[in-house]
């Protein structure tokens, strides 16, 4: 390969326009002259600043834009060629000063803007070498141009990039008319979130159910999440098994993780009110970067990670990135310990100047020693009164295992077309594998006595879980011009495939069934002669094409609409051996179709209103007291508010509300079971409305000084209006803050931040009770506290103290199996990281 010849900066320019007087002096650059070219009188350049206008940019070639902003504005922009080949910006609409405007047209693409003395611009790579300079706030990104939601390095807790959770097409935040949260990479970094887990429980709106440690459902709305994305693909879960792999992953190899919600039926064709998870992880850097890391905690708490990236070849063209990972600890529950290992690579090739190919794989393992059945502690006594144990307590055998292997190939090719058209194709494919032996006190069924602490029974059951899934998913996106007017689309096809595989043995060698009493057990043992038990089996497959198009009405005016049209078939086979009972049930929809709409409207330069109508399909897997599926769950999503950006971008907030109307609800149906199981049937619920509002501000309020902060607010109902779903809270407030310290003081950053949710309970009737009985958890707040300190510019010490107060509270109630789960007591984390 010959060597590049040198290419000398260059400005875009635009033949000159009649303007008002304010932006009739264009200015001139020498070549390679940088901002000391530029000869603009001061008072001019400041007046230039600060004016106002309206932008009709559409998104294409960053070069392009630039060339149309300075038309507009009457400015130059410096730059060497080689900063800008191949980047492609977002567009810009609407009525914004000069930094505001570049500053959104950067967005993501790893430059900034910098302004000389004299009013001129000159882009560079971030970060800016220089302290001296008035700035753009700088958005640090990876190579992939198209990546620019990209959140590692920012510092910000605001995403200011592109967002496809929604829509498919590359939005921001503000113009995406639902609600959208991010947890950008600081903010992980700065909680020191290290699972799936950890970062939902602090996302906006989100309510974590655990059902023992190692297994949890999502909660947004009133209702469960069961969509989860990777990179944008959509993946299927079952929830009601512990086989949900994409829950159980390692935060080390994500940049981001965005949750959707409200009803997200436009890409997944089978929409769920509740929301969507999107996975978005970390891609290569052009320039090289790595760190590695270390940290201690709470209950022997161990890890260890490493992170390098950078180009492999002198062109640049060819990137790699490689992640590892290793953490073993106890936990504040008895006997239950963990050790997980990752590791994670990812290659990205430029073909050419319009392919790129990037490919990954990613490995976990997880190894858990004394792990529970997927049910917290029981929740009632005999007499109906309400349990109140010791946080710590066990009632699953010391000698428990749980083994947890993952393993994702991703793939990605994209191929720039003629007319700033571009085509994406997008696999995944996921195995994993569950191997696991258990021995509990099983409180499903009778409860325990009070006083003598007799009446439960060892349940001891081994068994062997694999499941595979590929996901596949092509598009088409770009712009066109109609009536003057420059506007979006995205055509697509997505494919799904699914098999979950369950072998279940039970003891017969004097274990199961064996009386315990829950207080002088000493949690041990286990099986020791297993048999074939049952056999459950799922397999799921769906089709479907979409189609969206977000249309300029007017400078300030645009809607999206689009369609999902899907098929969608699954098949569940139950063989129980010991019950002699064996079940099939199918489910099949074919051209089902969900369409989408919604409407922004730009009130100024930093607020836009917007209106959105999802509509919710959603077949369902739960099954009856017939063992027969409910019926698919069916419904609209509506939803009205105003998003908003402060100060350039680096702060962003949204208010809505919203209501959810469906049939088909399934909740649990009290005193009744899945024939030949021991798993809770459901009922269908019609008529069910969830009413609520979110508020959410995320950013830099001042240098420094990051704020996340979020109250939601969300009821559902039935069609008497009894409120229904009631483990989810009707409130959900979370605030977190961090600030650096100035002057003398500037190594150090503190931080924290409060949790508060209101009540919640589950009433349910036991027929074995023969009345009604609550367990409820009142209205509790937690606290947490973080400080950084700098020791270098490559060294830092970070500690984390959760639950300051030590409070005690049942964060999660589950009433599929009468039970809950207590909140972490206070505990700490110290982690050292040096950067390269």
């Amino acid at each position: 390969m010959n060597p590049a010849k040198p290419r000398s900066a260059r400005a875009t320019r635009v033949p000159p326009q009649k303007r008002p007087l304010q932006r009739a002096v264009c200015v001139a650059l020498l070549a390679l002259g940088g901002l000391d070219g530029f000869d603009v009188p001061a008072a001019h350049a400041q007046e230039v600043q600060a004016i106002r206008q309206q932008f009709a940019i559409p998104a294409g070639p960053l070069d392009d834009a630039l060339g149309a902003f300075g038309a507009a504005a009457g400015i130059m922009v410096a730059a060497d060629p080689g900063l800008t080949a191949g980047i492609r910006s977002s567009g810009l609409s609407g009525e914004y000063g000069i930094e505001d405007g570049l500053g959104r047209l950067l967005a993501g693409s790893g430059l900034e803007a910098v302004r000389g003395q004299n009013g001129g611009y000159r882009l560079r790579r971030l970060p800016a070498a220089s302290r001296g300079e008035a700035r753009l706030a700088p958005v640090t990104v990876t190579a992939a141009a198209e990546r620019s939601g990209t959140t590692e390095g920012t510092g910000s807790y605001a995403q200011s990039g592109p967002s496809s959770t929604a829509t498919g097409l590359n939005l921001t935040l503000r113009e995406t008319p639902q609600t959208v949260s991010v947890m950008t990479r600081q903010r992980i970094e700065d909680e020191a979130l290290l699972g799936v887990k950890d970062v939902l429980n602090k996302t906006p709106g989100i309510k974590v159910v655990e059902m023992g440690p190692e297994r949890y459902t999502v909660g947004s709305r009133g209702y469960s999440i069961t969509n989860y994305q990777l990179d944008g693909v959509g993946t299927h879960t079952d929830v009601t098994t512990q086989n949900v792999f994409q829950a159980n992953t390692d935060l080390v190899i994500y940049d981001r993780v965005e949750v959707l919600r409200g009803a997200s039926g436009l890409l997944t064709g089978a929409g769920d009110p509740s929301g969507a998870i999107n996975l978005v992880r970390k891609k290569p850097t052009s320039e090289f970067q790595a760190h590695v890391a270390g940290g201690i905690g709470s209950w022997n708490q161990r890890r260890a990670e490493a992170d390098v990236s950078g180009p492999l070849n002198e062109a640049g063209s060819l990137r790699g990135r490689l992640v590892a990972a290793w953490q073993k600890k106890d936990s504040f529950v008895d006997y239950h310990e963990n050790e997980k290992k990752v590791l994670y690579g990812v290659i990205e090739a430029d073909l050419s100047d319009r392919t790129r190919l990037t490919v990954s794989i990613d490995h976990q393992i997880s190894d858990t020693v004394g792990s529970w059945y997927g049910i917290g502690q029981p929740m009632f006594f005999s007499n109906g009164e309400q349990t109140k144990f010791s946080r710590s307590k066990s009632f699953s055998s010391r000698d428990n295992f749980s083994d947890l292997k993952t393993t994702n190939a991703f793939l990605t090719l994209e191929q720039g077309l003629a007319a700033d058209w571009k085509l994406k194709l997008s696999a995944n494919y996921l195995h994993g594998e569950r191997d696991y032996r258990t021995t509990f006190l099983n409180s499903m069924y009778p409860f325990p006595d009070k006083l003598t602490g007799n009446g439960l029974r060892l349940d001891a059951t081994q068994g062997k879980n694999k499941q595979a899934q590929k996901n596949l998913d092509i598009n088409l996106q770009g712009s066109f011009e109609l009536f003057g007017r420059q506007h979006e689309a995205v055509l697509g096809f997505n494919y799904l495939d699914y098999e979950d595989l369950a072998d279940i043995e039970v003891d017969t060698g004097g274990v199961h069934g064996t009386p315990a009493n829950i207080y002088t057990w000493n949690n041990r043992g286990h099986g020791t002669h297993y048999v074939g038990s049952s056999d459950s089996d799922t397999f799921v497959r769906q089709t479907g094409f979409y189609a969206a198009g977000r249309f300029s009405l007017s400078d300030r005016l645009k809607t999206i609409v689009g369609v999902n049209v899907y098929n969608h078939r699954n098949q569940y086979i139950l063989d129980n051996y010991l019950y002699s009972y064996y079940n099939t049930t199918k489910a099949k929809e074919h051209g089902v179709v969900t369409p989408y709409a919604g409407i922004t409207y730009d009130l100024t330069p930093a607020h836009t209103l917007y209106a959105s109508y999802t509509t919710i399909y959603k077949p369902q897997t739960v099954q009856d007291r017939t063992g027969a599926m409910l019926d698919p769950r069916e419904g609209a999503n509506y939803e009205l508010g105003v998003k908003s950006e402060f100060l350039g971008g680096r702060i962003v907030g949204s208010a809505s509300v919203y209501q959810i109307r469906q049939d088909n609800l399934a909740v649990v149906d009290p005193g009744h079971t899945v024939p030949g199981t021991t798993s809770s049937a459901y009922r269908a619920v019609n008529g069910a409305k969830t009413t609520g509002v979110d508020l959410e501000i995320n950013g830099e309020v001042l240098r420094g000084w990051n704020v996340a902060a979020s109250w939601t607010y969300g009821r559902t109902e039935d069609d008497a209006g009894k409120r229904i779903n009631t483990v989810y809270p009707e409130h959900l407030v979370k605030l977190w803050t961090t600030y650096r310290l100035p002057g003398a003081l500037h190594k150090l950053t503190v931080g924290g931040g409060v949790d508060w949710q209101s009540k919640t309970y589950y009433t349910v009737r036991p027929w074995w009770v023969g009345r009604n009985i609550t367990a409820r958890q009142s209205a509790y707040a937690v606290a947490n506290l973080m400080a950084r300190y700098e020791i270098s510019k490559d060294l830092s010490l970070t500690l984390n103290v959760n639950n300051l107060f030590d409070k005690t509270y049942l964060g999660s109630l589950e009433s599929t199996f009468y039970s809950g789960m207590y909140g972490a007591p206070r505990n700490a984390q110290l982690n050292v990281k040096y950067s390269f």
